[in-house]
């Protein structure tokens, strides 16, 4: 691809990489819940406990590694956080073998990966920024967005396949070898990044843990963008955990008509994210981030009215193409908007500030709707979810923000 080329070969190697790791971890989708369930005998509660308590604790864990990234070289570091996943993860394929999985371990591993993701998504974020000049940040984030996309296409059906096979443990092993290759890919980007600058005092203080929310709060433009997203998705993957009891239970649909109803969907960001760059380019990036923000809200209500048979399949089907095109367009669109009104200096602690919110509100909303929904059914619960997603457009940014200055560039080592 023409912009591809012009990315150049270290972007290249990046990309490969996070394709990798995304792909597997789409192809071990479901395999926690499922070891649970199968091999550990897990009830209802642990199950819930392994999805909102991992992920939880794990940006818990991840809230002090932001200050510490944030004035060391963020290759290493990406480095680091892969091969941590790697090991965590291939100890439940060991314990498995030698006959001492424990359910503790499977809740342990899941906060160690949790931490290790959040970390390495804010220093990519840093890192991406010093591959490229500000021009070619949306075009990066778009490509990195279409690669979810379609190892999310890819990576279930897969991983499905291989779980009926091998059994889950085998897609824990595939995961774990994707974070390994990520590793070695991040390594062969090579080239020099430039030095963080040194900060006084050297020894890190309780306040710059909050250094990462005191500039999205203090942001105009960041802090209604940031609670929009953490609202949003906090509702969203509420919902989408409901449907999953509605569809599975009441509605009699198969473990694979529920995989096909969001695989075939996830083409329509696909095809968002190919689009995000000409819509900035023609509408202005504003305009495009609330237009989408706007109409990504307007679809999870219509998941309320899911019916049994075909018609319900394509009911579920269409309301996520529409949602999931909508969010391909608005993903890559806010990451560079958040990229651009962040100095150089505050990136990482600010996207691992974005990440630990994100995380810990979805946690927090998918049990209080489980909560809801044992209370009032799945379908009021997803109702009632779909209609408060209607409201985060209200928390967009309102207009334009001024672009910020750009820093002089720190010399190369």
């Amino acid at each position: 691809m023409r912009d591809g080329h012009r990315l150049g070969r270290r972007f290249g190697w990046l990309w490969a990489a996070y394709g990798t790791s995304a792909l597997g971890t789409w192809l071990a989708f479901g395999a926690f819940p499922l070891i649970a369930v199968q091999v550990l005998h897990a009830g209802p509660a642990e199950v819930a406990a392994l999805s909102a308590v991992g992920a939880a604790v794990g940006a818990a864990v991840a809230v002090p590694l932001g200050p510490w990234v944030e004035f060391r070289r963020k290759r290493p570091v990406l480095i680091a956080a892969d091969l941590v996943r790697f090991a965590a993860l291939l100890t439940i394929p060991a314990a498995f073998a030698l006959g001492v999985l424990t359910f503790v371990q499977l809740l342990l591993v899941s906060v160690v990966v949790a931490a290790a993701d959040i970390t390495f998504r804010a220093a990519s974020g840093a890192y991406l920024k010093t591959l490229l000049p500000g021009e070619h940040l949306l075009v990066a984030n778009a490509r990195l967005e279409s690669t979810t996309w379609t190892t999310t296409i890819v990576g279930p059906p897969l991983g499905g396949a291989a779980i009926a096979i091998l059994g889950p443990v085998a897609t824990v092993v595939a995961d774990a070898v994707s974070y390994l290759l990520s590793a070695l890919g991040v390594r062969a980007a090579g080239g020099g990044e430039p030095r963080p600058a040194r900060r006084e005092p050297a020894r890190m203080r309780a306040g710059d843990l909050l250094d990462g929310w005191r500039h999205i709060l203090a942001d105009a433009a960041l802090r209604p963008l940031f609670l929009n997203t953490a609202l949003f998705n906090g509702l969203l993957m509420a919902a989408d955990a409901l449907l999953a009891v509605l569809m599975l239970g009441r509605l009699g649909f198969t473990s694979w008509q529920y995989g096909l109803a969001f695989a075939v969907p996830a083409i329509g960001g696909l095809l968002g994210a190919r689009l995000a760059r000409p819509l900035v380019t023609r509408f202005g990036q504003h305009r495009v981030l609330v237009v989408t923000g706007t109409l990504r809200a307007v679809w999870p209500v219509g998941l309320a009215f899911v019916g049994p048979g075909t018609g319900g399949l394509l009911l579920v089907m269409g309301v996520e193409l529409g949602l999931i095109f909508c969010c391909g367009v608005f993903n890559p669109v806010s990451a560079t908007y958040r990229l651009e009104r962040t100095p150089n200096d505050r990136i990482t602690r600010t996207l691992s500030a974005w990440s630990v919110t994100t995380k810990a509100s979805t946690a927090l909303l998918t049990a209080a709707w489980g909560a809801l929904g044992a209370l009032l059914g799945p379908r009021t619960a997803i109702g009632l979810a779909g209609v408060l997603v209607l409201a985060t457009p209200l928390l967009l940014p309102r207009r334009a923000a001024a672009a910020l200055p750009e820093p002089v560039p720190a010399p190369h080592a």
